[in-house]
């Protein structure tokens, strides 16, 4: 099953939240319109948006209130990919040149920022303080995964701890939040928003997991960017962690820097494949993923939860 089809009854809204987003980045400054409009037509599976939408289902479902939450949420998203692709110097992303390519590092680290604020901006139609207190820190959070990244770079020595810690930040939080924020703006009880925040957060590590993994195991064509990327730009993901527990595997890759020839960083992507390094990172997502569908048994039933239930099996399922 496609997974739009699994939210097909949210369509017009999904729409609506695509106009949205288009409304609120409009501005009067030519470079900022272009680099805005790009991001937005590059598309992408709007995963948090839906998060959002699905989840205001548990509460006093009004699109007018709730879509402030959908909008601000995909704004932090797409500001910190813009933040992301700078830091890594990459030039595609889903196929397309990044805002970096196009416009240079410094363009797009103040459009990173002018969509943080876009998005504050937009939380402020919301009269909810714990909304605007909750959101306030997941920001906090996802800077903090940003800087967390930068800091290990190349950072052979670092633990499956840290690289959770991180993935927390970067991912699985804003996907907790989605959640979270859908079911408190939509007047939610809290044991219900609570249980959909914790959703959000194993769907959130299952999927970032799944998407380290394809970095090794998919094609560019699929990933819109360079397979093999994240180890050449130094973030070392769960396959690599666990592909170094074998000593002669670890010797290859402490090897990895910047500089490397594309031939070198293909034969250790061949090393880290065929290694059990995968099987085991798969198993570990399958794990956060049926702690989300676990979390969400208490729920009530209805075609919010069943679609919850079909993207989390969709986003830990996803093989290429």
């Amino acid at each position: 099953m496609k997974l739009q089809v699994m939210y097909s009854f949210l369509r017009s809204d999904i729409d609506k939240i695509e106009q949205e987003l288009k409304a609120v980045v409009t501005s009067d400054q030519q470079m900022l319109q272009e680099a805005s409009l790009q991001l937005i037509q590059a598309g992408g599976k709007r995963i948090r948006p839906v998060f959002v939408l699905l989840a205001g289902k548990f509460g006093t479902y009004k699109l007018d209130t709730i879509k402030n939450v959908a909008v601000a949420l995909e704004l932090i998203h797409m500001a910190s990919l813009v933040h992301d692709d700078v830091i890594d110097a990459a030039l595609l992303r889903r196929g397309s040149a990044t805002v970096n390519a196009n416009w240079g590092d410094r363009v797009a680290m103040y459009m990173g920022d002018y969509l943080f604020a876009k998005s504050l901006e937009c939380i402020t139609n919301l009269e909810i303080p714990e909304v605007h207190k909750a959101l306030s820190k997941t920001i906090v959070e996802v800077c903090k995964g940003e800087i967390e990244q930068i800091r290990d770079k190349y950072n052979f020595d670092q633990n499956l701890r840290v690289y959770l810690r991180r993935i927390k930040r970067k991912t699985a939080l804003l996907i907790a939040s989605s959640c979270q924020l859908g079911a408190m703006a939509s007047g939610a009880c809290r044991e219900t928003s609570n249980r959909l925040f914790w959703f959000g957060y194993f769907v959130g590590m299952s999927y970032q997991i799944i998407d380290d993994i394809l970095d090794f195991v998919s094609t560019e064509e699929a990933l819109g960017k360079p397979a093999g990327g994240d180890l050449l730009q130094g973030n070392i993901t769960l396959p690599v962690l666990y592909a170094m527990q074998a000593p002669k595997l670890r010797e290859q890759i402490v090897k990895v820097h910047e500089g490397l020839s594309a031939e070198e960083i293909q034969n250790i992507i061949h090393l880290i494949k065929n290694s059990d390094a995968i099987e085991k990172s798969f198993a570990l997502s399958e794990r956060y993923l049926q702690k989300a569908l676990q979390v969400i048994q208490p729920l009530p039933r209805g075609q919010a939860k069943s679609a919850l239930q079909n993207v989390a099996k969709y986003i830990g399922k996803r093989k290429f």
